[in-house]
Order: structure tokens, then C-alpha cells, then sequence
């Protein structure tokens, strides 16, 4: 922990990192609200299910392409149109009743217009700090991150339950309101610019860090996402117990990510950490009690932001400074099919076999996690003894204050 003393005295380093989660942290919430409000007006979660859909296929086109948007027209500008347009398209679902297909598309387009700030904000790191403590700062944001997925769900249903659906999706556009405020008026994204991309729009997928990572971000992602609907299907709807075993799978993460995300990284760092993810999870599979869930899950998450540290520094000691936007974009993107596809193939398992089902699915995504990157090993970087900064572009990319 004395790693993040030092680090969160940095000027502008805790703001930065409170902001961004301030604005990405609607996203923790927006799934579950749509899919209670829109279940509430058609009595139907098939209904509900295909405009979550729609949302994630629209933010996984969006992932990409509006991150490489900000090197050509600036971060403020890309995120001041995207936050509005979701922003509308939130309110529009919340409060105007209609067929489903217009659900279907405004939720689209609500994907299509998420606010990259993922992708900002892991652009803008490596100009805040110094070169050794760029490590340490993905870790922490990565460890921070689990704090969206642990308390979004949680005040979602709490105001859904109590109060009503429409008004759990106007919390989550207050959070967007005030957190993209905050994360947009941030000095750092008045002081540094990304250069426009000299490459064309996916080259940047033919460094393989970007692919390992990616897909690996695509295995863990979908992991978790199985593994939550396994862990919903072994309590049922009306118990706590899932949430707080989900909260306890959570906790692993950020416990991890503190103590050991900031460990130097070698080409083994990757599958050493998806191995602790695929542990935890095989070690669900032998059964369903509270108790054992939240044994094995914390184990898991253990691995999980450690992991998620790995990719994020590969990619950034491995790419140009103009291309780190879209890669992270294309990361998202892999993410999101994860959590889609995860969620998907472990329902039909549920179907078929109860809640192990979904567990199994979990432990099989993590497995081929931990197999990739031992095998791809060779194409990731060694950064013991040196930083992860971006190979830098011949063009300024810190402007005066």
C-alpha cells in the first residue's frame, strides 16, 4: 500500500481517477435498470433482454471508433456529444412509452454514444506521472474500477425495489451529469492532446499485445459474466445472498489489485494472474453453498484487476501514443462480447443444468485465459526494469497550461 500513498499526492492523480469513476459509474447501473424497467411495461425479460443487447452491440461498434474520434477532434469535443446523446437516450427510455422495436433502437444509439472515458482517462495516465509509477496507477484505476460493479447494482435495486425503475435510470443520468462534468473540465484533457493517428482506422490490431490482451480481456470479461448468472440462478431472485457473494467476488479483485497489481510485468505476468482467476472459479464448480461461493470467488478475484493491470500496461509500453485511444477501444469492444457472449452461453447451460452450469462456462473461459497468453507469451512485453509508457509520437502531445 505505501506504493499509493505517493502516488495518489500526485497533483490532479486522485481527482482524476474520483471523476472518471464518477462518470463511468452510470454504466454499472444502466443494465440492470433498463432490464427492470423494461421488463415492468412488457412482463417480459425476453423483451428486456434484447434491448440490452442492442445497447451492448451498439457500445461495442462505438468502443473503437469514438476513441479514435479524440485524436482527431479533441477528448472534449468526442465527449461532450457522446455524454449528451446518451444522456438523452437515457431519459428517452426512462420516460416515453413506446413499442418495443423503439426501445430496441434508442438503446442502440445509446450504446453507440457512451462516452469513452475509459479510453481518456488511460490515454491521459502517462502524462501525469512519472514513468515508474505508471504501473502502480493502472493498478489502482483497475482496483478502483471493482467499486462501479459493487455498489452500481446495489443502489439500482434498492431504488428500483423502493422507489421505481424510472427513477433508479434518473439516478444513473444524475451520475452521468455530474461525473462527466467533473471528468471534462479536468485541466489534463485541456493539457494533453492526441495526436490524430497517421494509421488506418484498425491497424493498430496488428500489434499482437493488443490482440492478446483483447482477446484475453474477452475470456476473463465473459468469465465474470457466467459466473454472475450462476451465482443469480444458485439463490434465486429474492435473496441477498447473491449480491453479497457477487460483492465478495468483487472485494477479491480490489483486495488484489492493491497488493499485487503494481508488481513489475514480464511476459509471464498474464496467465500467471488468469491462472488465479481460473482457481477460484474451477473451485466453484464443486458446489453451490454460500459459504463455498464466496470462498472460491474470492479467490478468483483475486487474479482479476492484477490482470487487468497486465493487459492495460502491454498495450500502453507497446503502442504509439496516437493509437493507445483506439486500442483501448478495441479492448472495451472485446470486453463487452465477453460479457454478451459469457452471459449468453452460460444461460444455456443454466437451462440445461442448473446453476453449475453457468459456473462451468465461467471456469472454461478462464481456463483458455490462462492458455492464450502462456502460449502467446513471447509477443507481450518485459517490463521489469523499465515503465509502460506509450512509444511516443514525433508530434507534442502536452500542450501549456
Amino acid at each position: 500500500m505505501s506504493t499509493y500513498g505517493p502516488l495518489l499526492k500526485t497533483p490532479g492523480v486522485g481527482r482524476v481517477i474520483a471523476a472518471q469513476l464518477t462518470a463511468r459509474f452510470p454504466f454499472g447501473m444502466l443494465s440492470l435498470a433498463y432490464l427492470l424497467h423494461v421488463e415492468h411495461i412488457f412482463g417480459s425479460y425476453g423483451s428486456a433482454g434484447l434491448v440490452l443487447a442492442t445497447t451492448s452491440v451498439g457500445q461495442a461498434i462505438a468502443g473503437p471508433l469514438t476513441s479514435r474520434w479524440m485524436g482527431s477532434w479533441g477528448m472534449r469535443p468526442v465527449l461532450i456529444l457522446t455524454s449528451l446523446v446518451a444522456l438523452a437516450s437515457m431519459g428517452v427510455i426512462a420516460f416515453v412509452l413506446m413499442p418495443l422495436w423503439a426501445y430496441v433502437v434508442i438503446g442502440f444509439i445509446g450504446g453507440l454514444a457512451v462516452p469513452p472515458v475509459q479510453p481518456a482517462v488511460r490515454t491521459i495516465y502517462p502524462k501525469m506521472v512519472t514513468s515508474s509509477q505508471l504501473t502502480p496507477l493502472f493498478s489502482l484505476d483497475a482496483s478502483a474500477q471493482e467499486l462501479i460493479w459493487v455498489a452500481g447494482p446495489v443502489i439500482t435495486t434498492f431504488v428500483a425495489t423502493q422507489i421505481g425503475t424510472v427513477e433508479a435510470i434518473v439516478v444513473a443520468m444524475v451520475f452521468l451529469v455530474i461525473g462527466g462534468i467533473w471528468f471534462i473540465a479536468s485541466p489534463e484533457l485541456g493539457r494533453v492532446r492526441i495526436p490524430r493517428s497517421k494509421r488506418a482506422f484498425g491497424v493498430v490490431l496488428r500489434r499482437p499485445s493488443v490482440v492478446v490482451a483483447t482477446l484475453t480481456g474477452l475470456l476473463l470479461i465473459g468469465a465474470c459474466a457466467a459466473v454472475e448468472a450462476g451465482v443469480i440462478s444458485a439463490f434465486g431472485e429474492g435473496s441477498p445472498n447473491a449480491g453479497i457473494v457477487l460483492a465478495i467476488f468483487a472485494i477479491g479483485s480490489l483486495v488484489g489489485g492493491l497488493a499485487f497489481g503494481h508488481r513489475p510485468i514480464a511476459p509471464n505476468s498474464l496467465w500467471a494472474r488468469m491462472l488465479i482467476v481460473f482457481i477460484g472459479l474451477g473451485l466453484a464448480t464443486f458446489g453451490t453453498g454460500f459459504w463455498w461461493l464466496a470462498f472460491a470467488l474470492l479467490i478468483a478475484g483475486g487474479g482479476i484487476a492484477p490482470a487487468l493491470t497486465v493487459m492495460f500496461g502491454s498495450v500502453s509500453a507497446t503502442v504509439k501514443f496516437s493509437d493507445t485511444a483506439e486500442a483501448y477501444g478495441w479492448m472495451g469492444t472485446g470486453q463487452l462480447i465477453g460479457a454478451a457472449g459469457g452471459s449468453a452461453v452460460a444461460g444455456f447451460l443454466i437451462d440445461l443444468h442448473g446453476a453449475t452450469g453457468g459456473l462451468v462456462v465461467g471456469a472454461a473461459a478462464a481456463f483458455v485465459g490462462v492458455l492464450l497468453p502462456l502460449v502467446a507469451k513471447r509477443w507481450l512485453p518485459d517490463l521489469r526494469g523499465r515503465d509502460a509508457s506509450p512509444i511516443p509520437d514525433t508530434e507534442p502531445v502536452v500542450l501549456p497550461t
